[in-house]
């Protein structure tokens, strides 16, 4: 009797000696991104927002420390794959983030499932993965690809553009945008879809293509670089006073307009979110960026740091921990923090259920070039997938 008691105590003394080691542990997410090349913006805005993000979470999240594993995947999937790969087996992170493009996110994504690794997607939005290769442990705190993209198609609708030209590179994402603008097109001609290389700086040809097209509008998704270029290439060949052109918030947002300048003044586009939205937490986080990046933020940045909350509201429930996964999926789905865009919540394919609005880029008091926050396109907004997803 007394040996037993001996172990008993003993036994709990040491079980006692290691739960502040536990505690103490740093919770390790891996963090994939573009740093580097035409998209470096783009993955740059994502990692400050989402480091911000933890900032304002007390600079931790369920009450850990984080140590973030970053790696650049230079906008090339056999690279993504690696940085994937590596993570799990060599760094055993407890999740993974991040992922700007789409065609990097598809090719992190088995591995990644395979490995049962959360995932969390700051920004890439495959219509592959809201369908029918939807997974348990994927979450998109962004937007599906498609989404924005339907907002401008039903603005253009309305606005009574008869002929419409698209343009987008030849890509997941640029195949998912222009097919979410003409679900929402409709009664109008789509009169030339052309698809770019992805990364491609020069568009003379194209633009000359469409001059002899004569469209009503212009519709294009470029985002980075290839915005940059494509925006300043439209305005010097003298279109932007012959035809209007239209896009998503990802081209014409932060991380495009300083490089564009005026070029991009009166420009309407989609999105869903706007840097002079009123809610508090909002106006909370643009001045928290500026203040410690001597830069306004972008959508990428807006993403990223609501991502971080959701993971901070998430691991509060769990302790910390997402060991316990059916514990840590159900805390995901509640999504219980406050967004920057406003009302946000997940649908069954784990994408978000969310706003988007109309904004214009205009030049505020201050000189600087942004967008105004015009109205709300859609209320609530589901993707066009969710119903192919089996998870109820």
């Amino acid at each position: 009797m007394k040996r037993a008691s001996l172990l008993a105590a003993a036994a709990f003394l040491a079980s006692f000696s290691l739960a502040p080691a536990h505690a103490a542990e740093p919770l390790k997410i891996g963090f994939i991104s573009t740093l580097s090349g035409p998209g470096a913006a783009l993955g740059k805005d994502l990692l400050d927002g989402f480091n911000l993000g933890i900032e304002q979470s007390g600079g931790k999240l369920g009450g850990r420390t984080v140590e973030l594993v970053t790696g650049d995947d230079q906008l090339k999937p056999d690279v993504g794959r690696q940085l994937a790969e590596r993570m799990i087996q060599r760094d055993k992170v407890d999740l993974i983030a991040g992922v700007v493009f789409s065609n990097v996110m598809m090719a992190v994504a088995k591995p990644i499932f395979d490995s049962k690794t959360f995932m969390l997607s700051l920004n890439a939005g495959p219509s592959a993965l809201a369908g029918n290769r939807c997974s348990p442990y994927f979450f998109n705190v962004a937007w599906q690809n498609d989404q924005s993209h339907e907002a401008m198609g039903k603005h253009v609708k309305d606005q009574g553009f008869k002929r419409v030209y698209l343009m987008a590179p030849n890509y997941p994402a640029g195949k998912d945008a222009l097919t979410g603008f003409k679900r929402y097109y409709s009664g109008g001609e789509i009169i030339g879809e052309v698809y770019t290389q992805i990364n491609q700086p020069d568009y003379a040809a194209e633009l000359a293509q469409l001059r002899a097209a004569k469209p009503d509008a212009v519709y294009i998704f470029y985002p980075g670089g290839m915005g940059v270029n494509f925006i300043k290439q439209y305005a010097q060949a003298g279109l932007k006073e012959e035809v209007p052109l239209l896009g998503p918030s990802f081209s014409f947002d932060q991380t495009i307009l300083p490089a564009v300048g005026d070029a991009a003044l009166g420009v309407y586009n989609t999105g869903f979110w706007s840097p002079d939205m009123p809610n508090p937490q909002n106006q909370k986080f643009v001045k928290a960026f500026e203040a410690k990046y001597s830069r306004p933020p972008s959508p990428f940045a807006a993403q990223a740091y609501d991502g971080a909350l959701l993971l901070a509201s998430a691991l509060a429930e769990t302790g910390g921990s997402v060991k316990d996964e059916a514990k840590f999926r159900v805390a995901m789905r509640a999504a219980k923090f406050e967004s920057v865009r406003g009302p946000f919540s997940f649908n069954t394919n784990h994408y978000p259920i969310q706003n988007f609005y109309l904004r214009q880029v205009v030049k505020n008091d201050e000189g600087r070039i942004t967008n105004k926050l015009i109205g709300t396109v859609f209320a609530r907004h589901m993707d066009a997938y969710h119903d192919q997803c089996k998870m109820k």
